[in-house]
């Protein structure tokens, strides 16, 4: 129910009381769709990443071993939004904290969707941006902010460059066979459940 004024009641009124039905836009089509995610990763997810917090204190596990942020020591590109109401940029910046190498941060215009999803091409959206080495001091959101550089456009600009540089033109080969010792391949690809509705 956060913002629930902009989020639900306004629609209610317009679409149900009213009976006019809001003009479809891309970020609707986006938002009714809904991802397909296994049972445990959804628990997972919610109860021990979400509610518990688990990988931020060290508690979490993969295959029984723990994992942290600050065992990350390969350069991160992390995303937080201006307006967002469910992980305030403030919050996200965090990851300074956390990861033990270098952070690249970009701050978009927006809200929790429509900031992530601000596609190329799209008018009036912009975006922070600067870069922090490992082992470089840690500055505060305020500090950050002051000193990062003001892009026009769409962050998925800055992270393609960045993706593209973390590559330096290297593929890696591809597998010889799907899946590994822990998890074997149910069928072949795509797979039956792309087919379900």
């Amino acid at each position: 129910m956060l913002h629930s004024n902009d989020l639900v009641w306004s629609r209610i009124v317009q679409d149900y009381l009213m009976g006019e039905r809001t003009p479809l836009f891309d970020l609707m089509a986006w938002n009714a769709d809904a991802t397909r995610m296994p049972y445990r990763m959804h628990s997972e997810y919610l109860e021990r990443l979400f509610l518990n917090n688990e990988f931020s204190s060290g508690r979490y596990t993969v295959m029984d071993k723990p994992i942290a942020p600050e065992n990350i020591t390969i350069p991160v590109f992390a995303v937080g939004t201006e307006k967002d109401h469910v992980a305030p940029w403030v919050s996200v910046h965090k990851i300074h904290l956390m990861a033990g190498g270098e952070v690249t941060f970009a701050l978009t215009s927006g809200g929790h969707n429509a900031g992530i999803v601000s596609e190329p091409g799209h008018k009036g959206r912009f975006y922070h941006v600067a870069t922090r080495k490992a082992g470089s001091p840690y500055q505060s959101p305020e500090e950050w902010l002051a000193a990062a550089k003001q892009e026009q456009g769409s962050w998925w600009e800055a992270w393609g460059a960045w993706l593209r540089s973390k590559n330096e033109g290297a593929k890696a080969p591809a597998p010889k066979q799907l899946g590994n010792r822990h998890y074997k391949p149910l069928e072949p690809a795509p797979g039956t459940y792309v087919h379900q509705q």
